[in-house]
């Protein structure tokens, strides 16, 4: 073999090592690439669990926020259906004393208004004396459309009421006081 076949022999020789080194050093690397990919992946994977078990979490406690809500809306809507039953029966009671006479509906009379032209007797009997004030009894049929009106007017203020409850449940004010200076019925104020 001569010089120039040794060197050509001699440089074939080491390109196929550095050929063998670099495909050695390639695997090293993908070997290590391989890992901290494995790892990254073993990462995301703990923080997708834990973002999966906080999200969880927060819809457990949405879920006991709206149920407790719903119970207690269900227990205002109770207490003003039975609010409005007693207020119909409180009208029905008063709308039947009316019709037998048992209780009258009267009027103070202004006894120093002379524009009005009403001419109510100025002396007093017995009978008729409450406390030295005029009044004038009503016609119980009118007596009657006014009680049904008042009653009217206290299903609207149990139902507003209703409606403000409802509207601080959802809302989360739980200071209960009235929405806008709402009243109670005026229905229980008639005797």
């Amino acid at each position: 073999m001569t010089p120039v076949q040794k060197l050509a022999g001699l440089l074939v020789l080491m390109l196929v090592l550095m050929a063998g080194t670099a495909g050695v050093t390639w695997q090293v690397q993908d070997w290590r690439m391989g890992k901290k990919l494995s790892e990254q992946a073993g990462l995301h994977q703990e923080e997708l669990i834990r973002i999966s078990m906080a999200a969880a979490a927060q819809a457990r406690a949405d879920q006991s926020k709206r149920l407790a809500t719903e119970q207690q809306l269900a227990v205002q809507d109770q207490q003003h259906i039975r609010e409005l039953s007693d207020a119909q029966r409180t009208q029905a009671a008063l709308r039947d004393r009316l019709a037998t006479a048992d209780v009258r509906l009267s009027a103070l009379i202004d006894a120093t208004d002379t524009a009005s032209g009403c001419n109510v007797p100025t002396s007093t009997t017995a009978v008729g004396v409450v406390h030295a004030t005029r009044r004038a009894q009503l016609d119980p049929a009118h007596a009657q459309r006014i009680v049904a009106i008042t009653g009217d007017g206290d299903q609207g203020l149990i139902a507003l009421r209703a409606c403000q409850a409802y509207v601080r449940g959802i809302s989360g004010d739980r200071t209960g006081g009235p929405i806008n200076g709402s009243r109670m019925p005026m229905g229980r104020y008639l005797h």
